[in-house]
């Protein structure tokens, strides 16, 4: 038996959860066209991420992108791959949008210290080497 699941259908006025670049949202299907969807965003799941998305976690680029979170009720259009059906209630959109940017910060301050112990610890290897 194989485990099958039924793809999603998208329709207008679906609630969905949406991937646009490298942030998550959840919105309305306002519109369909094609292999495309226009979503009016309602609350923000995952903040975009900063910097260059070619070379991710390198400060040291030509150009250090600031990506905003899509604004509410802002319309985007998504590629219908991109769009799961999204279950459950539609959190309000300045919570969601504070608590995404929060998560994002402490993956940000999570990553630092890995960074600073990783540098230590290669420090320490370092002299052990000589």
């Amino acid at each position: 038996m194989t485990n099958y699941e039924e793809p999603f259908r998208c329709e207008v006025g679906n609630i969905v959860k949406a991937k646009v670049r490298s942030g998550v949202y959840v919105g309305e299907v306002v519109e369909l066209n094609g292999p495309r969807a226009l979503v009016k965003v309602l609350a923000v799941l995952k903040h975009p991420e900063q910097g260059d998305l070619h070379q991710p976690y390198n400060p040291d680029v030509a150009m250090f992108h600031e990506r905003r979170a899509l604004s509410y009720t802002e319309k985007t259009t998504v590629l219908l791959r991109d769009l799961q059906s999204y279950a459950g209630a539609v959190p309000d959109y300045r919570e969601s949008l504070h608590a995404a940017v929060a998560a994002e910060i402490e993956s940000l301050d999570r990553l630092n210290r890995w960074t600073a112990k990783s540098l230590e610890t290669m420090l320490g290897l370092q002299k052990d080497y000589k």
